[in-house]
Protein backbone atom coordinates (compact mmCIF):
# COMPACT_ATOMS: atom_id res chain seq x y z
CA UNK A 1 0.00 0.00 0.00
CA UNK A 2 1.26 3.46 -0.74
CA UNK A 3 2.39 5.66 2.14
CA UNK A 4 2.31 8.86 0.50
CA UNK A 5 2.20 11.83 3.10
CA UNK A 6 0.23 14.75 2.96
CA UNK A 7 1.30 18.12 3.64
CA UNK A 8 0.84 21.71 2.60
CA UNK A 9 2.67 24.74 1.23
CA UNK A 10 2.81 27.51 3.99
CA UNK A 11 0.83 30.39 2.97
CA UNK A 12 -2.94 31.00 4.20
CA UNK A 13 -5.34 33.59 3.72
CA UNK A 14 -5.21 36.08 6.82
CA UNK A 15 -8.70 36.53 8.71
CA UNK A 16 -11.16 38.82 7.83
CA UNK A 17 -9.92 42.48 10.09
CA UNK A 18 -6.14 41.63 9.85
CA UNK A 19 -3.97 43.09 7.09
CA UNK A 20 -0.42 42.21 6.30
CA UNK A 21 0.46 45.44 7.06
CA UNK A 22 -0.30 45.55 10.59
CA UNK A 23 0.94 41.31 10.70
CA UNK A 24 4.27 42.88 9.24
CA UNK A 25 4.55 45.46 12.22
CA UNK A 26 3.51 42.98 15.11
CA UNK A 27 6.75 40.49 14.01
CA UNK A 28 8.86 43.44 13.50
CA UNK A 29 7.77 45.26 16.66
CA UNK A 30 5.91 43.37 18.96
CA UNK A 31 5.77 39.85 18.44
CA UNK A 32 4.53 38.64 21.53
CA UNK A 33 1.19 40.31 21.04
CA UNK A 34 -1.42 37.78 21.93
CA UNK A 35 -3.81 38.19 19.04
CA UNK A 36 -0.87 38.27 16.77
CA UNK A 37 0.10 34.73 18.15
CA UNK A 38 -3.65 34.22 18.09
CA UNK A 39 -3.55 34.42 14.35
CA UNK A 40 -0.97 32.17 13.58
CA UNK A 41 -1.61 29.32 15.87
CA UNK A 42 -5.40 29.40 14.59
CA UNK A 43 -4.22 28.99 11.13
CA UNK A 44 -1.88 26.07 12.28
CA UNK A 45 -5.09 24.03 14.35
CA UNK A 46 -7.08 25.04 10.78
CA UNK A 47 -4.63 22.84 8.94
CA UNK A 48 -4.64 19.88 11.26
CA UNK A 49 -8.47 19.95 11.24
CA UNK A 50 -8.74 20.18 7.68
CA UNK A 51 -6.92 16.87 7.31
CA UNK A 52 -3.33 17.73 6.73
CA UNK A 53 -0.90 14.82 7.90
CA UNK A 54 2.75 17.53 8.25
CA UNK A 55 1.20 21.30 8.33
CA UNK A 56 3.65 23.82 7.25
CA UNK A 57 3.84 26.28 9.97
CA UNK A 58 1.34 29.31 8.81
CA UNK A 59 3.89 31.20 6.85
CA UNK A 60 2.22 34.58 6.88
CA UNK A 61 4.68 37.06 6.17
CA UNK A 62 7.21 37.76 3.06
CA UNK A 63 9.26 34.89 2.39
CA UNK A 64 12.21 36.60 1.65
CA UNK A 65 12.14 39.38 3.89
CA UNK A 66 11.07 36.61 6.65
CA UNK A 67 14.72 35.45 6.36
CA UNK A 68 16.51 38.47 5.35
CA UNK A 69 15.48 41.27 7.77
CA UNK A 70 17.99 38.68 10.35
CA UNK A 71 20.64 38.03 8.18
CA UNK A 72 21.17 41.56 7.34
CA UNK A 73 20.48 42.80 10.49
CA UNK A 74 24.27 43.56 12.07
CA UNK A 75 23.66 42.46 15.21
CA UNK A 76 22.19 39.02 14.62
CA UNK A 77 25.36 38.44 12.26
CA UNK A 78 28.87 37.00 13.40
CA UNK A 79 29.91 37.76 9.64
CA UNK A 80 28.24 39.29 6.65
CA UNK A 81 25.38 37.11 5.91
CA UNK A 82 25.53 34.58 7.92
CA UNK A 83 23.52 34.63 11.33
CA UNK A 84 24.29 33.47 14.76
CA UNK A 85 22.93 30.35 15.42
CA UNK A 86 21.17 32.02 18.47
CA UNK A 87 19.89 34.62 16.35
CA UNK A 88 18.66 31.86 13.26
CA UNK A 89 14.65 31.90 14.89
CA UNK A 90 11.32 31.28 13.21
CA UNK A 91 9.13 33.24 15.34
CA UNK A 92 5.97 31.32 14.35
CA UNK A 93 7.36 28.05 15.53
CA UNK A 94 7.05 29.42 19.32
CA UNK A 95 3.49 30.67 18.43
CA UNK A 96 2.34 27.26 17.68
CA UNK A 97 3.79 25.24 20.83
CA UNK A 98 0.73 25.95 22.58
CA UNK A 99 -1.66 24.81 19.76
CA UNK A 100 0.81 21.81 19.44
CA UNK A 101 0.48 21.03 23.28
CA UNK A 102 -3.14 21.44 23.48
CA UNK A 103 -3.37 18.84 20.24
CA UNK A 104 -1.23 16.30 21.94
CA UNK A 105 -3.29 16.86 25.03
CA UNK A 106 -6.47 15.61 22.95
CA UNK A 107 -4.65 12.95 21.02
CA UNK A 108 -1.86 11.97 22.88
CA UNK A 109 0.47 12.19 20.05
CA UNK A 110 2.67 15.52 19.01
CA UNK A 111 1.91 16.38 15.87
CA UNK A 112 4.64 16.58 12.76
CA UNK A 113 5.01 19.26 11.41
CA UNK A 114 6.91 21.15 7.76
CA UNK A 115 9.07 23.68 8.37
CA UNK A 116 9.97 25.85 5.20
CA UNK A 117 13.18 28.07 4.64
CA UNK A 118 13.56 30.65 1.75
CA UNK A 119 16.64 29.37 -0.01
CA UNK A 120 20.19 30.53 -0.45
CA UNK A 121 19.60 30.70 -4.27
CA UNK A 122 16.35 32.70 -3.65
CA UNK A 123 17.79 34.93 -0.85
CA UNK A 124 21.19 35.83 -3.16
CA UNK A 125 18.65 36.63 -6.26
CA UNK A 126 17.25 38.81 -3.88
CA UNK A 127 19.86 40.62 -3.11
CA UNK A 128 22.14 40.43 -5.64
CA UNK A 129 20.52 39.74 -8.77
CA UNK A 130 23.40 38.37 -11.59
CA UNK A 131 26.66 39.39 -10.26
CA UNK A 132 28.32 36.65 -9.27
CA UNK A 133 29.80 36.21 -5.21
CA UNK A 134 29.78 33.04 -4.47
CA UNK A 135 31.49 32.80 -1.07
CA UNK A 136 27.88 35.38 -0.15
CA UNK A 137 26.21 32.58 -1.74
CA UNK A 138 27.95 29.80 0.68
CA UNK A 139 27.09 32.34 3.52
CA UNK A 140 23.49 32.22 2.78
CA UNK A 141 23.60 28.48 2.88
CA UNK A 142 24.76 28.44 6.23
CA UNK A 143 22.30 30.29 7.14
CA UNK A 144 19.42 28.85 6.14
CA UNK A 145 20.97 25.20 7.76
CA UNK A 146 20.96 27.48 11.14
CA UNK A 147 17.24 28.35 11.05
CA UNK A 148 16.60 24.52 9.92
CA UNK A 149 19.21 23.57 12.82
CA UNK A 150 17.50 26.37 15.50
CA UNK A 151 14.12 25.06 14.34
CA UNK A 152 14.81 21.40 15.03
CA UNK A 153 16.41 21.93 18.41
CA UNK A 154 14.30 24.10 19.98
CA UNK A 155 11.14 22.09 18.98
CA UNK A 156 9.12 20.94 22.01
CA UNK A 157 5.48 20.34 21.23
CA UNK A 158 5.97 19.09 17.97
CA UNK A 159 8.12 17.16 16.27
CA UNK A 160 9.96 18.53 12.49
CA UNK A 161 8.82 16.15 10.14
CA UNK A 162 10.09 17.70 6.83
CA UNK A 163 11.90 20.80 5.90
CA UNK A 164 11.56 22.32 2.98
CA UNK A 165 13.91 24.84 1.20
CA UNK A 166 11.53 26.91 -1.26
CA UNK A 167 13.60 27.97 -4.49
CA UNK A 168 10.99 29.20 -6.81
CA UNK A 169 13.47 30.90 -9.46
CA UNK A 170 15.64 27.67 -10.22
CA UNK A 171 14.14 26.77 -13.42
CA UNK A 172 12.88 30.15 -14.11
CA UNK A 173 15.05 33.37 -13.65
CA UNK A 174 17.64 33.34 -16.13
CA UNK A 175 19.65 35.99 -13.80
CA UNK A 176 21.03 32.75 -11.97
CA UNK A 177 24.96 33.06 -13.45
CA UNK A 178 26.05 30.54 -10.96
CA UNK A 179 27.53 27.04 -12.24
CA UNK A 180 26.01 24.01 -11.53
CA UNK A 181 28.24 22.79 -8.79
CA UNK A 182 28.11 26.31 -6.64
CA UNK A 183 24.58 25.36 -6.58
CA UNK A 184 24.55 22.19 -6.11
CA UNK A 185 27.22 22.76 -2.56
CA UNK A 186 24.31 25.74 -1.73
CA UNK A 187 21.45 23.54 -1.81
CA UNK A 188 23.40 20.83 0.33
CA UNK A 189 24.66 23.15 3.03
CA UNK A 190 21.01 24.26 3.52
CA UNK A 191 19.59 21.00 4.22
CA UNK A 192 22.30 19.40 6.07
CA UNK A 193 21.31 19.48 9.40
CA UNK A 194 18.44 17.93 8.69
CA UNK A 195 19.34 15.28 6.51
CA UNK A 196 21.86 14.22 9.38
CA UNK A 197 19.44 13.89 11.81
CA UNK A 198 16.95 11.78 9.71
CA UNK A 199 14.57 14.35 8.77
CA UNK A 200 13.08 14.76 5.23
CA UNK A 201 14.68 17.55 3.05
CA UNK A 202 12.52 18.97 0.13
CA UNK A 203 13.13 21.54 -2.59
CA UNK A 204 10.23 23.66 -3.84
CA UNK A 205 10.23 24.35 -7.19
CA UNK A 206 7.82 26.61 -9.31
CA UNK A 207 9.47 24.76 -12.24
CA UNK A 208 11.46 21.06 -12.50
CA UNK A 209 13.11 21.77 -15.37
CA UNK A 210 16.64 21.66 -13.61
CA UNK A 211 15.05 18.77 -10.80
CA UNK A 212 18.52 17.06 -11.69
CA UNK A 213 20.17 19.33 -9.80
CA UNK A 214 18.48 19.27 -6.52
CA UNK A 215 18.83 15.40 -7.06
CA UNK A 216 22.58 15.69 -6.94
CA UNK A 217 22.52 17.85 -4.13
CA UNK A 218 23.21 15.49 -0.97
CA UNK A 219 20.72 16.77 1.36
CA UNK A 220 17.90 16.55 -0.64
CA UNK A 221 15.74 13.86 -1.26
CA UNK A 222 12.43 14.78 -2.51
CA UNK A 223 11.49 17.04 -5.12
CA UNK A 224 8.11 18.96 -5.17
CA UNK A 225 6.70 19.92 -8.41
CA UNK A 226 3.55 21.81 -8.84
CA UNK A 227 2.09 19.33 -10.86
CA UNK A 228 -1.43 20.13 -10.82
CA UNK A 229 -1.98 23.28 -12.67
CA UNK A 230 0.99 21.92 -15.18
CA UNK A 231 0.39 18.49 -15.45
CA UNK A 232 2.94 18.56 -18.57
CA UNK A 233 5.27 18.86 -15.38
CA UNK A 234 5.75 15.58 -15.58
CA UNK A 235 7.27 14.95 -19.28
CA UNK A 236 10.28 16.44 -17.36
CA UNK A 237 10.83 14.50 -14.75
CA UNK A 238 12.43 10.83 -15.70
CA UNK A 239 11.96 8.13 -12.78
CA UNK A 240 14.72 6.46 -13.96
CA UNK A 241 17.03 9.57 -13.07
CA UNK A 242 15.00 9.88 -9.34
CA UNK A 243 16.18 6.54 -8.92
CA UNK A 244 19.99 6.99 -9.72
CA UNK A 245 19.85 9.46 -7.11
CA UNK A 246 17.21 7.96 -4.56
CA UNK A 247 15.15 10.88 -4.80
CA UNK A 248 11.53 10.88 -4.36
CA UNK A 249 8.65 13.75 -5.26
CA UNK A 250 6.10 15.70 -3.49
CA UNK A 251 3.25 16.09 -6.63
CA UNK A 252 1.01 18.83 -6.44
CA UNK A 253 -2.42 17.36 -6.84
CA UNK A 254 -4.47 20.27 -6.36
CA UNK A 255 -4.28 23.76 -8.00
CA UNK A 256 -3.86 26.93 -6.14
CA UNK A 257 -3.64 29.52 -9.24
CA UNK A 258 -6.65 31.34 -7.69
CA UNK A 259 -6.67 34.17 -10.57
CA UNK A 260 -6.26 31.24 -13.17
CA UNK A 261 -9.04 29.39 -11.54
CA UNK A 262 -11.11 32.47 -11.23
CA UNK A 263 -10.42 33.45 -14.92
CA UNK A 264 -12.18 30.22 -15.45
CA UNK A 265 -15.00 30.85 -13.87
CA UNK A 266 -15.73 34.71 -15.51
CA UNK A 267 -15.91 32.95 -18.84
CA UNK A 268 -17.95 30.16 -17.86
CA UNK A 269 -20.16 32.66 -16.28
CA UNK A 270 -19.72 35.57 -18.51
CA UNK A 271 -19.44 37.99 -15.58
CA UNK A 272 -16.49 39.18 -13.30
CA UNK A 273 -16.94 36.43 -10.27
CA UNK A 274 -14.44 38.40 -8.14
CA UNK A 275 -17.41 41.27 -7.99
CA UNK A 276 -19.54 38.67 -6.17
CA UNK A 277 -16.53 36.40 -4.47
CA UNK A 278 -19.46 33.92 -3.31
CA UNK A 279 -19.59 32.30 -6.62
CA UNK A 280 -15.66 31.69 -6.25
CA UNK A 281 -16.68 28.64 -3.75
CA UNK A 282 -17.07 27.00 -7.19
CA UNK A 283 -13.79 26.22 -7.09
CA UNK A 284 -14.02 23.75 -4.16
CA UNK A 285 -17.66 22.91 -5.25
CA UNK A 286 -17.65 22.18 -8.60
CA UNK A 287 -13.90 22.36 -10.03
CA UNK A 288 -10.93 21.22 -7.03
CA UNK A 289 -13.38 18.36 -5.75
CA UNK A 290 -12.20 15.00 -3.85
CA UNK A 291 -12.51 13.24 -7.10
CA UNK A 292 -10.72 15.25 -9.18
CA UNK A 293 -7.84 15.55 -6.91
CA UNK A 294 -8.14 11.84 -6.11
CA UNK A 295 -7.75 11.32 -10.22
CA UNK A 296 -4.72 13.20 -10.35
CA UNK A 297 -3.10 11.34 -7.82
CA UNK A 298 -3.78 8.33 -9.56
CA UNK A 299 -2.19 9.38 -12.52
CA UNK A 300 1.04 10.73 -10.89
CA UNK A 301 1.54 7.11 -8.97
CA UNK A 302 0.91 5.50 -12.02
CA UNK A 303 3.98 7.33 -13.38
CA UNK A 304 6.22 7.67 -10.47
CA UNK A 305 4.41 4.87 -8.22
CA UNK A 306 6.79 4.51 -5.13
CA UNK A 307 8.66 7.57 -5.74
CA UNK A 308 6.10 9.77 -4.53
CA UNK A 309 6.67 10.37 -0.73
CA UNK A 310 4.41 13.67 -0.20
CA UNK A 311 1.30 15.03 -2.25
CA UNK A 312 -0.62 18.23 -1.39
CA UNK A 313 -1.30 21.60 -2.92
CA UNK A 314 0.46 23.26 -5.83
CA UNK A 315 1.60 26.11 -3.55
CA UNK A 316 0.61 28.09 -0.84
CA UNK A 317 -2.74 29.72 -0.27
CA UNK A 318 -2.07 33.18 0.75
CA UNK A 319 -3.66 34.71 -2.36
CA UNK A 320 -6.52 32.97 -1.73
CA UNK A 321 -9.94 35.14 -1.05
CA UNK A 322 -10.87 33.61 2.46
CA UNK A 323 -10.07 31.28 5.10
CA UNK A 324 -13.04 29.39 4.67
CA UNK A 325 -12.12 28.69 0.62
CA UNK A 326 -8.88 27.72 1.52
CA UNK A 327 -10.25 25.46 4.20
CA UNK A 328 -12.43 23.64 2.20
CA UNK A 329 -9.39 23.52 -0.81
CA UNK A 330 -7.07 21.58 2.24
CA UNK A 331 -10.27 19.55 3.34
CA UNK A 332 -11.00 18.33 -0.27
CA UNK A 333 -7.49 17.10 -1.00
CA UNK A 334 -7.49 15.06 2.71
CA UNK A 335 -10.90 13.51 1.02
CA UNK A 336 -9.03 12.61 -2.43
CA UNK A 337 -5.96 11.35 -0.48
CA UNK A 338 -8.39 9.51 1.47
CA UNK A 339 -10.04 7.97 -1.80
CA UNK A 340 -6.75 7.29 -3.78
CA UNK A 341 -5.71 5.00 -0.20
CA UNK A 342 -8.61 3.24 -0.62
CA UNK A 343 -8.02 2.31 -4.19
CA UNK A 344 -4.49 1.09 -3.11
CA UNK A 345 -5.95 -1.42 -0.62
Amino acid sequence: MSSIIYDDIGSYPLPEGVSRDWLQVQFENDPDNEKLKSVVSDVFRQKIDAGVEVPTYPQLRDMNNQFLSIIKDPGCCDEPFRVREEAAVIAELEMIEQAALLYYQQTGERPDIRICVTGPVELYLQEFGSSEYTDILNQLAESVNLFVKNAVRSARNFRVRTVSIDEPSIGINSQIMFDNPHIIDALTASGDYASRNNIDVEIHLHSPLHYELACQAESINVIGIESAASPSYFELIDKNILEKWDSFLRVGIARTDISNLGAILNEKHSMNVWKNPSMLQEIVTGMETPSVIAKRLERAYSLFDERIKYAGPDCGLGSWPSQEIAFNLLSNVAKGITEFRKTMK
